[in-house]
């Protein structure tokens, strides 16, 4: 089973070649579709890797697309999708493809996914469960389902475009799959320990620009998906009066991180998609 794969580049350091170790023997070819402003072609010497410098940050959905529109001409079926600080279990890659091999039906599955290991998280007992959604990095996407749908959602820029493209695939007839025998390790954000006396956890912090996204996104995919997935929907937006409130408590730059939620809450309303400006 040939497979592509890319990965989508922002300003990145050595680190990335040892995140790709683990997965470049799983494929037949890598994009990485780099969204820097500068050229990092020298950090990609492997012959499978093709490089493509966009030169700008076109957003996550948009170097997505670049890669999976290139493969598709190329004649591959399959693509995985890969973030610069995701890496796979040693054989990750291989076991989603046998078990891709093994489906005769696997032209009704949308994509593929690991379990994906954020923290403390471990998978449970099922082999092969079927989430609502899942976070791209580490996925294995159908590039027929991909054309059929559109592709990924390039006027979200980054967040929720993961979401949002689960979604489509469910309403277009496609499963997810998710292997959990697969783990990839992936960064959310930056971690530290906040609380008051015992009362201390991990929380994940994201930039002002993240939470603008964050915010944003999520009452598109409310407008778009919550006739259909309510449940899903009311969560996400009871995430964010919580992320409010853990702001306000724990985390830095408190100021930018609210007003940068109120610009993506009022870009909402003034339908204001793609790259935002604050």
């Amino acid at each position: 089973m040939k497979i592509a794969g890319v990965v989508v580049l922002y300003n990145p350091d050595s680190r990335v070649q040892d995140n790709i170790k683990t997965y470049l023997d799983g494929v037949d070819v890598l994009f990485a579709v780099d969204n820097s402003s500068c050229n990092n072609r020298d950090l990609f010497c492997d012959e499978k890797i093709v490089y493509i410098a966009n030169m700008e940050n076109k957003g996550i959905a948009a170097a997505l697309n670049i890669a999976a529109k290139r493969a598709i001409k190329e004649g591959y079926l399959w693509i995985l999708t890969m973030d610069q600080d995701s890496r796979f279990d040693v054989g990750g890659v291989e076991k989603m493809t046998a078990y891709l091999e093994s489906r005769k039906d696997n032209d009704k599955i949308g994509l593929i996914t690991p379990y994906h290991k954020t923290g403390e998280n471990n998978p449970d007992n099922k082999e092969i469960d079927s989430p609502l959604v899942c976070m791209t990095s580490g996925n294995i996407i159908n590039l027929l389902a991909f054309e059929k749908i559109g592709g990924f959602k390039e006027w979200l820029f980054i967040d929720s475009v993961d979401f949002e493209y689960c979604l489509n695939l469910r309403e277009n007839g496609f499963d997810i799959l998710r292997l959990n025998s697969v783990l990839l390790n992936h960064s959310l954000g930056t971690k530290s320990e906040k609380g008051i006396g015992k009362l201390k956890r991990q929380i994940t912090e994201h930039s002002a620009a993240r939470r603008y996204y964050i915010t944003r996104n999520r009452l598109y995919l409310n407008d778009m998906y919550s006739a259909i997935y309510p449940d899903f929907c009311k969560a996400e937006n009871k995430s964010t009066k919580k992320e409010v409130l853990k702001i306000i408590l724990f985390e830095k730059e408190k100021k930018a991180k609210l007003s940068a939620m109120l610009k993506g809450y009022k870009d909402y309303k003034n339908n204001v998609k793609g790259k935002g400006s604050f």
